[in-house]
């Protein structure tokens, strides 16, 4: 990216950020910033069949540090995400690593949430670059 890493840190570190950094964060409330952490609720929409909306409300903790923008998230149903975007200057730019753990308490579940985390890992990479080149 052509973007410095404290200007993707800056993006990073807040919360409205990842409304549509990931395609299915629709919202984020109930914002919670303390000294070292942000806490606060996102809101995922998922469809299926195209016409049923189901809105999961999952609760995120935010965390920067001078090398990287790392959270875990706590989704109703047992599901649980740890994630890193390491940041790395590179070239004038920065380059990201970006690193997802799920965790699941039942494999159908861990696969689905895997399937979902991947796929918004993909997604978030075109907008990161449309965002801050």
């Amino acid at each position: 990216m052509r973007n410095s890493p404290a200007a993707l840190r800056a993006h990073l570190s807040q919360p409205q950020s990842y409304v549509g950094l990931s395609p299915l964060v629709v919202a984020v409330r109930d914002v919670e910033t303390g000294e070292r952490e942000t806490r606060y609720v996102s809101v995922e929409r998922f469809r299926f069949l195209g016409v049923v909306k189901y809105d999961n409300l999952i609760r995120v903790t935010l965390r920067s540090t001078p090398e990287a923008v790392e959270g875990e998230v706590a989704s109703p149903g047992g599901v649980r995400l740890d994630y890193r975007f390491r940041l790395t200057d590179k070239d004038g730019g920065t380059e990201v690593e970006d690193v997802l753990v799920v965790r699941a308490w039942a494999r159908p579940l861990l696969n689905f949430a895997a399937k979902k985390a991947r796929e918004v890992q993909l997604a978030r990479a075109e907008v990161l670059t449309s965002r801050l080149g």
